[in-house]
C-alpha cells in the first residue's frame, strides 16, 4: 500500500465533475479483492473522488463465422465491457474477420453491444476473398470458385486461367446486379460468370 503523503499520476480517468476525461494525481490507493481503489484528484477541476479499478472479466461468444461457403461455429474471447460493432475487424485462428451480425436477448439483431451482452455472432473471413463462379459451355454451366486477394480486380472481357483452362470474364455480379462492363474488386463480387477464352460474344 502506498504511504498517504507519496502521490504519482494516473492515467486519464472520467471526473464526475468535468463530466470527461482528464488526468489525475493519484493520493492513495486501497487494495480491493483483485484490484484497488484509487483516492484520486482530477487536475483539471481539483475535485478529489474515488477510482475503482477492477480486472475486467473476460466472456466467451458463440460465434459463426464465414469462410467462403463453408460456416462453422466456433468461440471468441472478449472483455465483458468491450464494445463490438457491426463492421468491426478482429483476429481469430490466424485469420482476420469482420463482424456482420450482433445478436442479444430474445434473438434481437443490434448495431453494437458491450460482449457481456451478446447472445451471438456473425462475421465473414476479409483477409481473402472466395469469389464464386459460373463457367458456361454450350449448354453446360458448371459451378466452382477462386480463392484471391479482396482487393484483386477482374475486368469484363479479360481473361482468367481457372484449372489450367483459359476462360473470358462475361459478366460480373455484385450485390446490386449484373454487369457486362467495367471492372471490379473480389470483395465486391457475389460471383463471375465466365465463357471459354475462344469464345466470342456481340
Amino acid at each position: 500500500m502506498q504511504p498517504d503523503d507519496q502521490t504519482d499520476v494516473a492515467d486519464v480517468a472520467i471526473c464526475p465533475n468535468c463530466s470527461g476525461l482528464a488526468e489525475h494525481e493519484v493520493l492513495r490507493r486501497t487494495p480491493r479483492g483483485p484490484g484497488e481503489d484509487l483516492l484520486a484528484k482530477c487536475m483539471d477541476c481539483g475535485v478529489v473522488h474515488t477510482i475503482e479499478l477492477r480486472p475486467t472479466r473476460g466472456v466467451e461468444i458463440t460465434a459463426t463465422l464465414s469462410d467462403g461457403q463453408l460456416s462453422t461455429s466456433d468461440v471468441i474471447e472478449a472483455d465483458e465491457d468491450e464494445v463490438i460493432s457491426v463492421g468491426d475487424l478482429f483476429k481469430h485462428d490466424e485469420a482476420h474477420w469482420e463482424v456482420t451480425r450482433i445478436d442479444g436477448g430474445a434473438s434481437r439483431p443490434f448495431d453494437r453491444l458491450p460482449a457481456g451482452e451478446i447472445r451471438a455472432l456473425w462475421a465473414v473471413r476479409k483477409d481473402k476473398a472466395v469469389v464464386r463462379l459460373t463457367m458456361t459451355e454450350g449448354e453446360d454451366s458448371v459451378a466452382s470458385s477462386i480463392e484471391c486477394e479482396p482487393d484483386r480486380v477482374f475486368s469484363c472481357g479479360k481473361i482468367l486461367e481457372v484449372d489450367g483452362r483459359r476462360w473470358r470474364i462475361r459478366a460480373l455480379h455484385t450485390g446490386r446486379g449484373r454487369t457486362l462492363s467495367g471492372s471490379r474488386a473480389a470483395s465486391e463480387l457475389r460471383r463471375m460468370y465466365l465463357h471459354p477464352a475462344e469464345k466470342r460474344w456481340n
